[in-house]
C-alpha cells in the first residue's frame, strides 16, 4: 500500500504536470510543424488533473488507520501490575 509521503509526493507530482501543461497549452504560441504543442499541453493537463485527483483518493483511503488499547491488572505477590498493549492497524506509515 502506498503510504502518506508517497501520495504527497505524486499529489505534487500531478499539480507540476497540470501547471506545464497550462503553460504549453495557454502561454506559449509556437507554431510547429508535425507537432501540436496545445494539444501536447492539453494532454499534460489532462493527466496532471487525473493524477491528483487519485493522489488525493489515496491520501483520504490511506490516512485512515485505527488503533486498539489493551489493559489489565494483575495481583503480583509485590502488589498490582499494570500492563497496556497497543495494537496499530492501518496503512499510515
Amino acid at each position: 500500500m502506498i503510504n502518506r509521503t508517497s501520495s504527497m509526493g505524486l499529489l505534487v507530482f500531478g499539480i507540476v504536470l497540470g501547471i506545464v501543461g497550462a503553460i504549453l497549452s495557454f502561454a506559449v504560441e509556437v507554431t510547429a510543424t508535425g507537432f501540436n504543442i496545445d494539444t501536447a499541453g492539453v494532454i499534460l493537463l489532462v493527466v496532471g488533473i487525473g493524477v491528483a485527483v487519485v493522489a488525493l483518493i489515496l491520501l483520504v483511503v490511506g490516512s485512515s488507520s485505527r488503533s486498539t488499547i489493551t489493559e489489565s491488572t494483575r495481583e503480583t505477590p509485590t502488589g498490582q501490575v499494570r500492563t497496556q498493549e497497543r495494537s496499530d492497524s492501518g496503512s499510515d506509515g
